[in-house]
């Protein structure tokens, strides 16, 4: 038995980026159709996407915080911002041991009263010395490392009146 033979198989076409005579730009790869977007990637979302609006900083974040989202923002901070800034935020980890410029630490005064949003923004855009980990990092887990970077100055900075009364006895020793 012989098979039908397939001329689509044997139908001209391009290499990537290979040059073309057909069309008046000498390139075979054609531009994308102005105000076309990729399936998945409408950004219209501007408190998600971009941590607030032109003329706002979000004041909190697009979604309730659980414990998942600050596990994965832990992850995600110990991979991508522990170099620097170190496992509690102080501005003293392991490349600035080594002569890189240290960032100021999240548990400064004027840290501390960023708004979720700004946090957000620095982490996408960078600031300074810090590069802009917008393409790295999803939407998603830069939102999940800003709740956890809040979690952090909270834990850091935090009093035993911050704790709930029920729950004192277990970090002080002590019983009811």
């Amino acid at each position: 038995m012989t098979a039908c033979r397939q001329e689509m198989a044997d139908q001209p076409r391009y290499d990537p980026l290979e040059a073309s005579k057909f069309f008046p730009d000498g390139q075979s790869a054609r531009p994308l159709v102005e105000g076309t977007v990729a399936r998945g990637q409408l950004k219209d979302d501007e408190h998600f996407f971009n941590g607030g609006t032109d003329t706002t900083v979000a004041a909190e974040l697009p979604w309730p915080v659980t414990i998942e989202v600050l596990q994965r923002g832990q992850e995600r901070y110990n991979i991508y911002c522990t170099p620097c800034h170190d496992q509690l935020g102080s501005g003293n980890g392991m490349i600035v041991r080594r002569g890189y410029s240290r960032p100021p630490s999240f548990h400064n005064e004027i840290s501390k009263k960023q708004p979720v949003g700004h946090l957000f923004r620095v982490i996408t855009q960078g600031v300074g010395a810090m590069p802009s980990y917008g393409v790295q990092i999803t939407a998603q887990d830069r939102w999940a490392i800003t709740a956890y970077i809040k979690a952090l100055q909270l834990s850091q900075n935090a009093k035993l009146d911050d704790v709930p009364a029920n729950q004192r006895d277990q970090l002080t020793g002590s019983k009811p």
